[in-house]
């Protein structure tokens, strides 16, 4: 049986891929790669949490970014709502998602623990 999504969900989807695209085309040199790892609308769709990654580990470079995607935010819900069919295009909220992050530490901590079973 195929799953349902809520509207929030398919909206998110669609803003999600919609953003990558224009924060691809942004000239901001302080937005690096970035990756959007996840988009969450609220139910009433008066607000977007958008939650990127950025390949550099530097805490500067996740500054930078996130300066420059707050400053793009304006620019970006514009022309979100140029392609969205939604009566309210919601606000941007940028958030850092350091999920990758955490996820490789803990790959590192669970070989680090074999090889010392293993010895």
């Amino acid at each position: 049986m195929p799953q349902e999504f809520s509207r929030t969900q398919r909206l998110g989807e669609q803003i999600r891929r919609e953003l990558a695209e224009l924060i691809r085309r942004l000239k901001d040199p302080r937005i690096g790669m970035v990756t959007l790892t996840e988009v969450e609308v609220t139910r009433d769709l008066s607000l977007a949490r958008v939650y990127y990654s950025v390949m550099e580990d530097d805490p500067q470079a996740r500054k930078d970014t996130q300066a420059g995607l707050e400053h793009a935010a304006g620019f970006l819900r514009r022309e979100l709502g140029k392609v969205l069919h939604v009566r309210v295009i919601p606000q941007l909220r940028f958030i850092y998602d350091d999920t990758q992050r955490k996820a490789e530490a803990i790959d590192r901590l669970i070989e680090e623990a074999l090889k010392k079973d293993r010895h």
